[in-house]
């Protein structure tokens, strides 16, 4: 029987391979995408999360683990679309416009991939127009905003303006080195997050999970 655990620990040390071998044996085996999904990859994924948090692993291990959770989903994604599991939730995410920084938001994108939710990656010098019409289209519930210098800064709050004027019902979280928790109020953004594994769990609050 395909054990869970291992799959978890080959996305703890980015070993894709392993990954990829334990998934589709798992899925020859019968065993539910659900529970593959959610005691394998995510299993695995918490954990990095907790250790990024607690300073006992870096980036490029969070890269990784992301990228072997990533080579298992391909083959994955199609059955938890068969057995029609949800997401926890669609979430776009961005760097905003003028700011061509994309570490961070790679790094957000991959955790709350990670984490089951559903996002769509926007890219870089992304304008407030373009966030909006993407959260019509895509019926979004978060849109997550980086920016990495300080002259790009007030894009947020174009964004976070723009989105209310749309009356769309989306809750909008931003972050990046120089953001803080007093900027996010005062532009009236529903959360800051200070680093990636902290955003995942802003994410879940901010949609009720």
């Amino acid at each position: 029987m395909a054990d869970m655990k291992a799959l978890s620990e080959a996305v703890i040390s980015g070993d894709q391979a392993k990954a990829l071998e334990i998934t589709r044996a798992a899925i020859s085996e019968g065993v539910s995408p659900e529970t593959i999904l959610n005691e394998g990859l995510i299993g695995g994924m918490n954990i990095i999360g907790v250790r990024f948090k607690n300073n006992e692993v870096y980036i490029p291990e969070v890269l990784i683990a992301a990228r072997a959770m990533k080579t298992a989903m391909e083959v994955l994604e199609p059955k938890l679309v068969e057995a029609g599991v949800e997401p926890v939730g669609k979430a776009l995410m961005g760097t905003v416009q003028g700011d061509l920084h994309d570490i961070g938001k790679n790094l957000v994108t991959m955790m709350l991939k990670g984490a089951g939710f559903d996002v769509i990656d926007l890219g870089v010098d992304v304008s407030p127009a373009r966030f909006v019409e993407k959260a019509k289209e895509t019926k979004a519930k978060l849109v997550g905003l980086s920016a990495l210098i300080t002259t790009t800064m007030p894009s947020m709050e174009k964004v976070v303006k723009a989105v209310k004027e749309a009356g769309l019902a989306v809750k909008v979280m931003i972050g990046g080195a120089p953001i803080t928790q007093a900027y996010a109020d005062r532009i009236g953004a529903d959360g800051y997050a200070p680093d990636a594994a902290s955003a995942v769990d802003l994410a879940k609050s901010l949609i009720g999970k």
